[in-house]
C-alpha cells in the first residue's frame, strides 16, 4: 500500500511592488516572518512584544504608553480609533481631500458622530485656515488624512493640536502611508492618536495596523463602553501593556509571525535612523518626479504638498490606464497603482517606500515605463541618476 502524500504547493510570481502598497518586503523580513510559531502568551513573546512597542514610539516619535499594532490591516487601526474614542452625537471634523478622508467620514458617521467636512479639491492639501474655522464651534475631535494614499498629499499639522486644546478636543490622524518615510513628530505635532499599516513605508506585509494613543484620549476609553468588543481598548491593553509582576490578560490570539515581521521591519528603520530615513525617501520622490517628467508624467500634487512616500502622476493625454499598466504588471513584473475616486484613469500612484525607496527598482520601473510609453529613456534615467547623484 502506497504511503506517498501529496503536497499543496503555491507558485507565486515576483513582482517588484511599486504601487500604493503593499511595497517590496525584504529578505530580512520574510526570514524573520518564517521563524518558528511559538505561542501568544509564551514569555519569550511578551519580550518581543515589548521591544516592538519601543520601536513604535521611536518610530511615531511619541513618548504614549500606548504604541501597539493592532490585529488587522491599516483599516483595523482607524476601526479602532473611531471605536474607542468617538462616541454618538460628538462633533467631528473631518478633513476630505481624498479617498482615505472620505472613508473616515463615512466611517464616523457609522458611529453616530456629527461630521463636519472641511473639504479641498482631490491633490491638494487643505488649507489649515479652513479647518481652523471649522474649529471655532465646540467639538470632540478633528481628523486629519496626514499622507493621502489617494492623491499622493501630505497634509500640514502645524495648529491643529492648539485648535483642538482650545476646545478640550482630540486631533486623531491617520499616518498609513507617511509613517517612516515622510518627516513626522506626533508629539511634537500634539497628535493625540494615530494609526497606520505596516505595508507601506515600513516593508512587512499587511495584517497589523500600528497604532498610538495619548494619555488625554485614553481618558476617553475610560469613560464609556466601547461598542467593538474586538478594539476596545480597556481590554487590549491588559494584553499588551504588562503590569510589572502581574500575567498578560488573554484578549485574542495575536498573529504572532506578522509581529516577527513587523520587530525586524522597526529594527531596520532604528538601523537606518528615522531622519536619515526620511532625508532617503525625499530624495527617492524628487529623482523620480524628474525621471517622469521626461517621459511627460507630471506630478498631480504642488512643491510643498507632496507626499515623499507617493508619487501621482498625471497620464498623458491618449493613454489608456490599463493598456500600460496591465503588461507593466504582467510582462514586466511590476506593480503600479491607478487613479481612485475622480482621478480613476487619469492618474498613477507610484510608491516610493522603504525598499522602493532606492535607484535600483526606480530605475528598472523609467526604464519600463519609458519603453511602453515611447518616451526618451536615456534622457529619463538620466535625469533619475542625477537627482540622486546631487542629494
Amino acid at each position: 500500500m502506497s504511503t506517498a502524500t501529496t503536497r499543496a504547493t503555491i507558485s507565486v510570481p515576483d513582482r517588484l511592488l511599486l504601487g500604493s502598497g503593499p511595497s517590496p518586503v525584504p529578505r530580512r523580513i520574510l526570514e524573520a516572518l518564517a521563524q518558528p510559531t511559538i505561542g501568544h502568551l509564551d514569555p519569550a513573546f511578551g519580550a518581543l512584544m515589548d521591544d516592538v512597542a519601543a520601536g513604535l514610539r521611536a518610530t511615531f516619535r511619541t513618548k504614549n504608553a500606548v504604541a501597539i499594532p493592532v490585529s488587522g490591516t491599516g483599516s483595523a487601526g482607524m476601526e479602532a480609533m473611531v471605536a474607542n474614542l468617538v462616541r454618538p452625537g460628538d462633533r467631528v471634523i473631518c478633513g476630505v481631500h481624498g479617498l482615505f478622508g472620505e472613508r473616515m467620514a463615512d466611517e464616523l458617521t457609522r458611529h453616530g458622530a456629527e461630521v463636519v467636512r472641511v473639504e479641498a479639491e482631490w491633490g491638494r492639501a487643505i488649507p489649515t485656515e479652513r479647518l481652523l474655522e471649522a474649529a471655532a464651534e465646540p467639538f470632540a475631535a478633528m481628523f486629519v488624512v496626514h499622507g493621502e494614499t489617494s492623491t499622493g498629499v501630505a497634509q500640514p499639522l502645524d495648529g491643529l493640536a492648539d485648535a483642538c486644546r482650545d476646545k478640550d478636543a482630540l486631533l486623531l490622524v491617520d499616518c498609513v502611508t507617511s509613517l517612516a518615510g515622510h518627516p513626522l513628530d506626533l508629539d511634537a505635532s500634539g497628535v493625540d492618536a494615530a494609526f497606520s499599516g505596516t505595508q507601506k513605508c515600513l516593508n512587512a506585509p499587511p495584517g497589523l495596523a500600528p497604532l498610538t494613543v495619548g494619555e488625554r484620549a485614553l481618558g476617553r476609553v475610560k469613560d464609556g463602553r466601547v461598542p467593538s468588543w474586538y478594539f476596545d481598548l480597556s481590554l487590549v491593553l491588559g494584553y499588551w501593556l504588562k503590569e510589572d509582576g502581574a500575567p498578560r490578560a488573554y484578549h485574542h490570539t495575536a498573529p504572532i509571525n506578522l509581529v516577527y515581521a513587523l520587530a525586524e521591519a522597526l529594527a531596520i528603520v532604528a538601523e537606518e535612523g528615522l531622519e536619515a530615513r526620511w532625508n532617503r525617501h525625499a530624495v527617492a520622490h524628487d529623482a523620480l518626479r524628474d525621471a517622469l517628467a521626461v517621459l511627460g508624467l507630471e506630478r498631480l500634487a504642488p512643491e510643498g504638498e507632496q507626499l515623499h512616500p507617493l508619487l501621482a502622476v498625471r497620464l498623458l493625454d491618449g493613454v489608456e490606464d490599463a493598456k500600460v499598466r496591465g503588461p507593466l504588471l504582467t510582462e514586466d513584473g511590476i506593480e503600479i497603482s491607478g487613479g481612485l475616486g475622480p482621478l480613476a484613469g487619469r492618474t498613477w500612484r507610484i510608491g516610493v517606500m522603504g525598499e522602493g525607496a532606492r535607484l535600483e527598482p526606480q530605475e528598472r520601473l523609467v526604464r519600463a515605463l519609458g519603453a511602453r510609453l515611447g518616451g526618451d529613456v536615456d534622457g529619463a534615467v538620466g535625469a533619475l541618476k542625477a537627482g540622486w547623484a546631487a542629494a
